[in-house]
């Protein structure tokens, strides 16, 4: 299976979103993550620490490819849409990572635009959800859902555990906080969805 997490924006968590769910795969059959953004977050999040899978560039892909199950891609930030065609035709999934607020879901919007005419299997995932009260999640939610697009139900929470396994080099399930448990599960809902969809 090939994932790919894609974003016209940054800062909504495309890279933590791809390394967490190379993280998930792992656990099940052997995972390889491809770092194909210029900042390279997901490449130096490895390197500082201890990883269980693999973490590659675009240009080191294909030759680990064939070794591996399943693939996913971290892409460059804001692609044009002749990239984003390319990134959307050469997976399984495209994964749209999006914050609840207006500039990160506009940017969605456009993605989505760009995709109407591509045969691609997308959801979009919302991601830096704050806590309750705060209804910027629910609202979001709401929008997208009104709109018709495909959304995971599952979402990733604003936690400042993230940036602790960022800075440590490990996936969040790893750091010593009492925050751990509960952001890693974010992913695992999210990694679960993906499974119980491509198993249809």
């Amino acid at each position: 299976m090939i994932i790919t997490v894609a974003s016209f924006k940054g800062g909504v968590g495309k890279s933590t979103t791809a390394f967490h769910l190379a993280a998930y795969f792992h656990k099940l059959a052997p995972t390889l993550l491809v770092d194909g953004d210029a900042n390279r977050s997901a490449t130096d999040w490895g390197q500082r620490g201890q990883v269980p899978f693999k973490v590659v560039d675009e240009k080191q892909a294909v030759k680990f490819a064939r070794k591996y199950e399943n693939i996913i891609i971290d892409t460059p930030a804001r692609p044009d849409e002749d990239e984003l065609k390319t990134i959307a035709e050469g997976c399984d999934l495209l994964i749209l990572p999006t914050s609840p607020d207006a500039l990160a879901l506009g940017a969605t919007l456009k993605m989505v635009d760009a995709l109407h005419d591509l045969d691609t299997s997308y959801r979009i995932l919302l991601t830096i959800v704050p806590p309750k009260p705060n209804k910027a999640g629910i609202e979001a939610r709401s929008a997208l859902a009104n709109a018709e697009l495909p959304i995971f139900e599952s979402s990733i929470r604003r936690l400042a555990v993230f940036q602790k396994a960022a800075l440590e080099g490990v996936p969040v399930y790893a750091v010593k906080d009492s925050y751990s448990a509960s952001a890693w599960q974010c992913y695992v809902d999210v990694a679960k969805e993906i499974v119980n969809d491509q198993g249809k």
